[in-house]
């Protein structure tokens, strides 16, 4: 099992920053090692997202591109807006888990992966919970 590093931010408002192991978009809970060593388990729908970072400090200076500007692609470039405002543009990798902006199969998979188009971000890839997002449009 490979450990990666996340910020898990919850549908409360709550960042909480550890390690995770395998996990997998049909999963409905998360177990993290947080800073203290504690395992902490989570519900995936009480998540807004799990974002794999690189770092848990990031640059505050970074100002992350949402353009996408590279001639190669990674998947299918995408904008997430969240339900609290937040959008995301990316990419999205395999088969497209809904249809003109709804989510066809929510049993299906609680959400998907996206990269973010900034490959500068803090953000390796971002697991985006299903639950948590107002809209989603497939740039092409």
């Amino acid at each position: 099992m490979v450990r990666q590093k996340v910020v898990m931010r919850c549908l409360d408002g709550r960042l909480v920053k550890g390690y995770i192991g395998d996990f997998l978009p049909s999963d409905e809970t998360v177990s993290l090692e947080d800073e203290s060593s504690r395992t902490l388990t989570f519900a995936v729908d009480d998540l807004k997202a799990i974002f794999f970072v690189k770092t848990y400090i990031g640059d505050k200076d970074h100002v992350e591109r949402k353009v996408f500007s590279d001639p190669i692609s990674l998947g299918k470039r995408i904008f997430v807006k969240f339900k609290d405002g937040e959008c995301m543009t990316g990419y999205i990798e395999g088969d497209i888990p809904w249809g003109k902006g709804f989510f066809l199969e929510p049993k299906r998979s609680s959400g998907f992966f996206l990269v973010p188009v900034d490959d500068k971000s803090n953000n390796r890839r971002v697991f985006v919970v299903a639950s948590s997002v107002l809209a989603v449009t497939v740039m092409g």
